[in-house]
């Protein structure tokens, strides 16, 4: 379509469209809405089945990798996730595919070396078009790293600014923000304001646009926002108005409390308003969630207990990807009767410890310290090496203001906030995040580990996650690719009858028949003979 960005539309001509395009365009973020609102278990098959329709839409990009779902593809839905991006991109060849990445963090937990980010980066970059990129304290260096390998790779830079409220939050300080990273990259990106805990008024949100974009007139702005407390249509609508060019969305047909708005609903809204998306199909839109409505029934079991909306996150401001997470660890822990005390604990660490962005790692960091705090009863009683790291500033600076001493006292110990300045904990930071790394050693580990060649994708998810990576490659040699089973058989609960059938098409249209022959319970050990394709076989799995 005239005027569109697809998947192979140069940076330069796509940021051109962006600016010279009246009205405003959709980035779907499925993977926020599987992260937030499923437990990140939204299946490859049903992103499949949507997939035609989705590449119909109009969407400026795609938003189906990074974050938290990278670690999750190998540790809940055993498929690689590059595996997942080359047959999305196959079903979906126009739509640009974007990814989030946690800046030095990467798709993990804790600083790379620069060595690591750098091959990491160029991996994925080979089917990620559009590179969302923030750090959790806002620390521009830890994004750096990052921001060149993506550029050096042809794609389009999304730096993001991480947003939050309180007395330091100001309007100033994140033009201010922004100014930091544009005097690094230049003005040839698309900057993002990231709400992702779902925070501050619509009003608020448009004047922090406004003031961006009067500082950088030629500034592309993007909106990515969470429905948690109900009103971030309203700041979506705000953020257009305000001059962004492009705001996060999911499908109605899986939205659901904590991820992004509703696609329908906000397009509709700032049509009413006279703001109209370039090219976006209605139709194909609406038939999407049409799909994805018979998808959802199969993903009941991992919504939210509390299937509503919180404005008190505006007091405790965990982000919406973590809500699904925190309710599933609640409820194996053994505490979902405390979830509102842990909230409540959660707020007050939070100002503790410095009123930073409580998003991947942070808020787990803020999290695992208040339901210690809540269950020992003792707070900071027992901690975590990443809060020992986030206090001695291995992370980065802190941005506003250091916690009290008593708490530097009872979780380093003897060491005082006085012992190291700013200058320090800055250099402390840099080296800890570009220690050099021997990729290639690493790489012949992992094929000692295998018994076989390794290729470049699997030493990538090797380098972030090496236990699990081993563990999904193990699996997958010995089970094949079991993600191509769809999520009725995937999520089916308490077992398979015998004579039960499962019935499903594979990637190349060809149909396949399993069927239950038997189920015998050993000792330690469950054997279950199937026939696949009319072919029997025998498949064992250990009980723990």
């Amino acid at each position: 379509m005239a005027g569109m960005i697809t998947a192979k539309t140069p940076v330069e001509d796509a940021l051109s469209i962006l600016r010279d395009q009246e009205g405003f365009f959709l980035t779907n973020n499925e993977r926020d809405v599987s992260q937030s609102d499923f437990r990140s278990r939204i299946m490859p098959q049903t992103t499949l089945k949507a997939a035609p329709l989705r590449d119909q839409v109009g969407y400026f990009s795609f938003e189906v990798t990074g974050g938290a779902s990278v670690h999750m593809d190998l540790l809940k839905k055993q498929i690689s996730p590059f595996d997942k991006l080359r047959v999305i991109k196959a079903a979906m060849p126009d739509t640009p595919i974007q990814a989030v990445c946690r800046g030095a963090n990467l798709f993990g937990y804790r600083h790379y070396p620069e060595e690591v980010q750098r091959f990491v980066v160029s991996k994925f970059a080979e089917y990620v078009e559009v590179w969302r990129v923030y750090d959790f304290l806002n620390c521009v260096p830890n994004m750096e790293v990052v921001f060149e390998e993506v550029k050096k790779a042809g794609k389009i830079l999304q730096p993001a600014i991480c947003y939050s409220t309180g007395p330091e939050h100001t309007v100033d300080w994140y033009v201010k923000k922004a100014e930091e990273i544009v005097e690094i990259t230049g003005e040839d990106i698309i900057l993002c304001l990231k709400n992702h805990s779902g925070l501050g008024t619509p009003q608020g949100i448009h004047d922090l646009v406004k003031a961006i974009i009067e500082r950088f007139p030629g500034l592309i702005v993007s909106y990515h926002g969470h429905n948690t407390d109900g009103n971030d249509t309203a700041r979506a609508y705000m953020a257009i108005m305000g001059g962004a060019k492009i705001c996060d969305v999911g499908d109605h047909g899986m939205s659901g409390f904590y991820g992004p708005p509703p696609a329908l609903t906000v397009a509709q809204t700032l049509r009413e308003y006279g703001k109209d998306s370039p090219g976006l199909n209605f139709k194909a839109l609406t038939e999407t969630s049409e799909v994805l409505r018979h998808q959802r029934t199969f993903y009941a079991h991992l919504e939210s207990p509390y299937r509503c909306h919180d404005p008190t996150v505006a007091s405790y401001k965990l982000t919406g990807g973590a809500m699904s997470s925190v309710f599933e660890q609640a409820e194996k822990g053994g505490f979902a009767d405390r979830i509102d005390e842990i909230f409540t604990e959660f707020a007050k660490v939070h100002v503790e410890l410095g009123n930073f962005w409580a998003v991947t790692p942070g808020s787990q960091i803020l999290w695992t310290t208040a339901v210690a705090n809540v269950l020992e009863g003792d707070r900071y009683k027992r901690v975590t090496n990443d809060l020992k790291d986030l206090l001695r500033g291995r992370y980065g600076p802190l941005p506003f203001y250091r916690p009290e001493k008593w708490i530097y006292e009872k979780v380093l110990g003897d060491t005082s906030p006085e012992e190291m300045s700013w200058r320090e904990l800055n250099a402390k930071s840099a080296a800890a995040s570009s220690t050099a790394e021997d990729i290639e050693g690493r790489r012949k580990f992992l094929e000692r580990e295998m018994k076989r060649k390794a290729s470049d994708e699997e030493l990538a998810l090797y380098l972030m996650f090496p236990f699990d990576t081993i563990n999904y490659l193990k699996f997958e040699e010995r089970y094949g690719r079991v993600w191509l089973l769809p999520p009725s058989a995937w999520f089916k609960r308490g077992g398979f009858a015998q004579g039960e059938k499962i019935e499903f098409t594979d990637l190349n249209g060809k149909n396949h028949t399993i069927e239950i022959v038997s189920t015998a319970k050993m000792e330690r050990e469950v054997v279950t003979s199937l026939l696949v394709d009319h072919q029997f076989q025998a498949i064992g799995c250990k009980l723990e």
